[in-house]
């Protein structure tokens, strides 16, 4: 189990009452060791203008048949349409990246301690899939995910430091596996240069490498790579290799004109890799978790109004950022405190554009539940 502090009667009950019976645009997020590989024991490392006429790969259909049919099947992307098990399949998702009090990113990292406790809640708020910093390589963890109905956007290279080659063996150890839905590959690079300061053509180079890389161990998932905010032609046209971009974006409670700008520069499907907001208001201050839930229905209700499913845009759906506080982000506090330092860099969150970077979390450190949390069991849980 993790080292954090639980709940596990508040856990319990929650998840009684629910059940049924029987995102960024910012080099905000700084590697906590510097950029140094750490063996975290389930996985690997942490993770525009104009029109663009290319036609993705997608449109051919990208596919692999999982050999099990709990909860899926075949994952594919056709005709820009994410399908799992030939239904179309739209992502309510969350950012899932277990890190206990006092534990630090990536060394602590802790997977298997939190994925039957996370797991359950998740699959009481209807969320369907976690999106990945590290790489999920614990086929027991995938199990316990896949037993929920939860698939995985498994990041297999976020930082830049590593060979393009060192993504073989984590794609080989799981792609079999049927909780897999896309390999992701780097983390809004644009900003970050892999964490590394690679300039945006040698980032461009890299994410290249590494597609080729995954394509070869695993040539039916889908790949994606996650972006802050809009690529522009010139970015789109080099990565023709992509087959859906994710994209890291903080508008405050609304995405704005997000999916028609998308829709003018690329025909390939798209999902948010990062949205949401912080539950700390910089102009109280004080915590605020009625103007964090009040986001997150607004924000998925604009990625709904947008689904390539329903077809009513190039949307595949979302991931929430984030399932739980992260107490070792805010890098002039203390890992084994709640600390509220943050930064405002004019975009960003609801209501203070202010990124209070260990405040994200639809549930606390100790998975205590927000608003926000119960907001989305009101959205997306089955009735």
């Amino acid at each position: 189990m993790g080292q954090g502090i639980r709940i596990p009667g508040l856990c319990a009950l929650l998840c009684a009452l629910v059940l049924p019976a029987g995102c960024d645009g910012k080099a905000r997020r700084p590697r906590a060791d510097g950029g140094v590989p750490v063996d975290t024991g389930t996985g690997s490392r942490d993770a525009g203008e104009g029109p663009l006429d290319a036609a993705p790969l997608s449109e051919g259909g990208v596919a692999r048949d999982s050999g099990d049919e709990t909860p899926g099947g075949t994952v594919e992307l056709r005709d820009g349409v994410l399908r799992v098990g030939g239904a179309p399949f739209t992502i309510r998702g969350v950012g899932w990246n277990p890190v206990a009090i006092g534990g630090l990113h990536p060394q602590d990292v802790d997977f298997a301690g939190y994925v039957v406790e996370d797991g359950d809640l998740m699959r009481a708020a209807g969320i369907n899939t976690v999106r990945t910093y590290e790489t999920i390589t614990d086929r027991s963890v995938l199990d316990a995910l896949h037993a929920r109905g939860i698939y995985v956007l498994n990041t297999v290279y976020a930082w830049g430091g590593e060979p393009a080659e060192a993504v073989r063996e984590r794609v080989r150890a799981v792609a079999d596996h049927p909780a897999i839905l896309m390999w992701l590959v780097g983390n809004e690079w644009n900003y970050n240069g892999l964490y590394v300061g690679l300039s945006h053509d040698d980032s461009v180079q890299r994410i290249k490498d590494v597609i080729a890389v995954v394509r070869q161990e695993d040539p039916m998932h889908p790949i994606a790579t996650v972006y802050g905010e809009l690529p522009n032609a010139d970015t789109l046209a080099a990565l023709s290799e992509v087959d859906a971009w994710g994209i890291n974006s903080y508008r405050g409670i609304s995405f704005g004109d997000l999916f028609d700008a998308w829709s003018a520069r690329s025909s390939r499907p798209m999902f948010l890799a990062e949205y949401g907001a912080d539950a700390w208001n910089a102009l109280l201050p004080g915590e605020d978790q009625q103007a964090q839930a009040d986001a997150t229905v607004a924000l998925a209700g604009e990625i709904a109004d947008h689904a390539a499913a329903t077809n009513l845009g190039p949307c595949l759906g979302g991931a929430l950022f984030e399932w739980a506080d992260e107490w070792w982000k805010d890098g002039a506090g203390d890992p084994q405190q709640h600390d509220v330092g943050g930064i405002a860099p004019g975009g960003g969150p609801h209501p203070d554009r202010t990124f209070n970077e260990e405040w994200w979390g639809l549930v606390q450190i100790d998975r205590t539940p927000r608003l926000a949390y119960q907001a989305l069991v009101t959205l997306w849980a089955d009735p």
